[in-house]
């Protein structure tokens, strides 16, 4: 039998046949002896063949070739990593600017990401129904940036549904993995696009001001006006992965569009003269966000934390 990945707690999956019917499936051994750098080399949105045992279990034994995926290093591994999504039309970063506040360097890696393993990626920036004066300048400043990068970009708020029309035609008819920070508000986003879900929802810490996980496993939900969302456990840190020092400038839209100019071929863009990007960032049409969070990935390059 065939079927789609809807739902991957860690130790079990759940398979939704054409039909729709679901399974809740293993995986066969054999699988965790290939030589995948992940801890799971099956992920929501695969394509998979499975068969049912005479007991009512039932085991995946084929994951079928992927269109594309998208994966993320735990900030605090050097050498595994954890494929998100698999088959995506676009991936959703979910960024708020408080109530945890995002940071430009989490949004890049992100960003990079997706452009390393050629998803598409927006930004939706949440909550702006709470924010100060100052905190929705800072929003205006961001959406101002990202696009000019050409990221499609939505501000929302999902609590009271501001602008979560526009999100929606957006969405239609695409799968679309959403991912952010713990408790910027994916699980209520999740809710006003797709009430039939009942996603769960938690709450912040005031303490430390971040939020406290609530999902704990991925999970697709399928959206009444067509496509679907992949939601996944909020993440605190987000490391990008298998970029080599060379690549890196690649990732970053404007730095790839000047780097051509550089004297030197294998220019690192840090500190050698004549150097296009360099020019760039001192003339402001390259953001110092945007190179800091360059300097961030490539000092994980030089750090070897890839290899």
């Amino acid at each position: 039998m065939t079927g789609l990945v809807v739902k991957n707690t860690g130790s079990w999956y759940q398979v939704k046949t054409d039909n729709g019917e679901l399974f809740e499936c293993k995986m066969k051994g054999h699988f965790r002896l290939q030589e995948i750098r992940s801890t799971n080399p099956i992920a929501v949105g695969d394509l998979v063949d499975f068969e049912r045992n005479a007991d009512g279990t039932a085991m995946i034994h084929i994951i079928h070739d992927r269109r594309n995926y998208i994966v993320r290093r735990s900030s605090n591994l050097s050498k595994q990593s954890q494929i998100l999504a698999a088959n995506l039309d676009l991936v959703a970063l979910i960024v708020t600017i408080n109530y945890p506040e995002t940071s430009t360097v989490f949004i890049d890696r992100f960003l990079a990401t997706a452009e390393a393993y050629a998803v598409q990626a927006c930004i939706v920036f949440n909550k702006m129904d709470r924010y100060s004066e100052e905190e929705t300048k800072l929003l205006e400043t961001l959406v101002s940036l990202y696009s000019s990068l050409d990221y499609p970009v939505f501000k929302i708020s999902a609590k009271h549904s501001t602008n979560i029309d526009k999100l929606m035609v957006f969405l239609r008819k695409k799968t679309t993995l959403f991912s952010g920070n713990s408790g910027v508000g994916k699980s209520t986003l999740i809710n006003a696009i797709a009430p039939h879900s009942l996603a769960k929802t938690g709450e912040i810490s005031a303490y430390h001001n971040k939020g406290m996980h609530t999902t704990t496993f991925s999970e697709m939900f399928e959206l009444l006006s067509g496509g679907h969302i992949i939601d996944t456990p909020g993440i605190k840190g987000f490391g990008t992965i298998d970029m080599e020092e060379a690549e890196v400038g690649h990732y970053f839209k404007e730095i790839f569009k000047v780097l051509k100019n550089c004297k030197f071929a294998n220019c690192t863009h840090v500190h050698e003269p004549d150097c296009a990007v360099l020019l760039a960032v001192k003339s402001h049409s390259i953001s110092l966000s945007r190179y800091n969070s360059y300097l961030s990935v490539l000092k994980d390059c030089n750090e070897g934390k890839y290899r």
